[in-house]
């Protein structure tokens, strides 16, 4: 069995996990609902308890590679759909350069990143932008998928030049920095 496809997943108080008929597995929690589609064909999803807690165990029809596959992903998909509906996700960006400056007014983050004008992002519904200062940005929502995608959007406007550092990274990114190219020495 897949080592992580075969691990249960433990149940906080107030997630309810469900299967709906048309093949979706819904997780409800205090933060709120997701909802991912399912292969009930070749996965089942079975309630139990595992360390005294109540518990979701996948297993799988058969050994053929795609199922094993799923089996993972699956198992994998619905952990961190849990984990989003009871803590929630967060990504932190950090923009370096001179003169870059954010703000988030409404569902709009204005970035000033050096060029002849702001660069403007519609924020997504169900996510959460914060600037606790001029330099940082911290994406927060319950769907993990959507906070990475978002955060990778927002780092794709301004890449990381290598000589400076200048652009937008991830706060625990580390930055390759190439050292300053020197001229002709003199005689």
């Amino acid at each position: 069995m897949s080592r992580i496809g075969r691990a249960p997943v433990e149940l906080p108080g107030g997630v309810t996990v469900d299967q709906t008929t048309d093949g979706y597995l819904v997780v409800t929690g205090p933060k709120g609902t997701l909802r991912q589609q399912f292969d009930t064909s070749c996965i089942s999803l079975t309630r139990g308890e595992h360390n005294g807690k109540p518990a979701v165990i996948l297993t799988r029809a058969n050994d053929m590679q795609e199922v094993k596959a799923k089996h993972g992903l699956y198992r994998a998909l619905l952990a961190n759909m849990v984990k989003g509906v009871t803590e929630g996700f967060t990504k932190s960006l950090t923009v370096a350069g001179v003169g870059y400056k954010l703000q988030v007014s409404g569902n709009k983050l204005t970035m000033n990143l050096g060029l002849s004008h702001p660069v403007v992002v519609t924020i997504p519904e169900g996510l959460t932008v914060t600037v606790p200062n001029a330099t940082d940005i911290v994406v927060a929502g319950i769907d993990k998928e959507r906070v990475g995608q978002f955060a990778a959007d927002i780092k794709a406007l301004k890449p990381v030049e290598p000589y400076h550092g200048y652009g937008i990274h991830y706060t625990n990114e580390v930055v390759r920095r190439k050292e300053i190219k020197k001229g002709a020495k003199k005689k």
